[in-house]
């Protein structure tokens, strides 16, 4: 944290910038909750830090910043090794993905697995992977996504809650589980097949 001199309270967003992660959006809403949190005794300078793909790549976000004044508050960073990340992840305040769209949406689960609370869209794949241990925001609504943030940043009793329902979460999720559950779809379908003349 220090190297990247990040020394007050932030909310991260970690994946690629493609038009379904709704990063757009993510900075509007974000732009609200700092106005209302200006004069916070904490947050007052929360910022919010993006860890993914080169920026330069996707201008309609970079003018996203500008239009809503963040310059100062929103920070960029390119693709970072995996133990960059968790770090990042561990001192987050909340971790927040309003992805329109997800094939299964791995981030949210790392950030659990990393102690931090989760906000994440309500929409495709992303409440099957969550269940209940996140909090979910329609992500084509600005004041919804304001809604979750400020519920997990103003509520310790919540934040802890939906921290501790997080680890529970992730630990449904084993590698070596998976792999036998694949195997045993295999082990059906030859089976099955076996079985007709």
């Amino acid at each position: 944290m220090e190297r990247h001199q990040i020394h007050y309270p932030y909310l991260l967003y970690a994946g690629t910038i493609r038009p379904q992660k709704n990063i757009p959006k993510l900075i509007e809403s974000f732009s609200v909750l700092r106005r209302e949190l200006a004069n916070h005794p904490v947050f007052h300078d929360l910022r919010l830090l993006v860890i993914g793909d080169e920026i330069a790549k996707y201008p309609e976000v970079r003018r996203s910043v500008v239009h809503h004044r963040l310059e100062g508050a929103v920070r960029f960073f390119g693709f970072v090794s995996f133990d960059v990340l968790r770090l990042f992840y561990s001192a987050a305040e909340a971790f927040i993905f309003p992805s329109v769209y997800e094939g299964f949406g791995l981030p949210p689960l790392e950030a659990m697995a990393c102690g931090v609370p989760v906000v994440c869209s309500n929409q495709s794949s992303i409440p099957e992977a969550v269940g209940d241990a996140a909090e979910l925001v329609n992500p084509d609504n600005v004041f919804d996504i304001v809604r979750g943030m400020r519920e997990v940043l103003l509520s310790p009793s919540y934040r802890e809650d939906l921290i501790e329902r997080g680890k529970h979460r992730v630990a449904r999720f084993n590698w070596d589980r998976t792999a036998d559950q694949v195997m045993n779809v295999y082990r059906e379908v030859i089976a099955e097949h076996s079985r007709k003349p």
